[in-house]
């Protein structure tokens, strides 16, 4: 919980910081000349999103389940517990697939550093099952695992006016 904790505040702090889109190739702890990974483009961010919605419209929450870190809290849009365990968000989506929703972005912000990035704005879910669409707040934060974009922070809000 403790390494949760501090993840989800050095998430805030680039928030805060306003963290720029894109970063120098050093960071004042490291040696200047000394190559790190460089931060990704916004669209390699947006991409994440894109994958995280395909993995909803194949209906698994196993797949869907797989874009979280191990440590990572999803608040979701249709359920007022918070979620923290593999197994209690293969619970929500379980329910929530089916539904059969689809995302569709409207407005979103993209903050991007090397090992992190967040993607928060609005998005609509529509869902098949009953044709109904809801329109919802979101928050993505990602961490970097080498090569491999992980959530480990999802919050997701139905708006509260119509």
């Amino acid at each position: 919980m403790r390494a949760l904790f501090s993840t989800l505040l050095a998430a805030a702090a680039l928030l805060a910081a306003g963290c720029a889109t894109t970063s120098p190739r050093h960071s004042p702890s490291s040696p200047v000349g000394a190559e790190s990974p460089a931060a990704p483009a916004e669209q390699e961010i947006a991409a994440l999103f894109d994958r995280w919605n395909q993995s909803l419209q194949s209906g698994e929450a196993q797949k869907v389940v797989a874009n979280y870190a191990e440590q990572s809290l999803l608040l979701p849009t249709f359920s007022n517990k918070p979620r923290i365990t593999r197994e209690e968000k293969l619970e929500y989506f379980d329910h929530f697939l089916k539904t059969r929703p689809s995302g569709k972005i409207n407005m979103r912000q993209i903050q991007v550093d090397r090992d992190m990035a967040v993607d928060t704005g609005l998005y609509t879910f529509h869902l098949a099952k009953t044709g109904e669409d809801v329109r919802a707040r979101y928050s993505f934060t990602y961490r970097r695992y080498g090569r491999q974009w992980l959530i480990i922070s999802h919050h997701s809000s139905a708006m509260p006016e119509k």
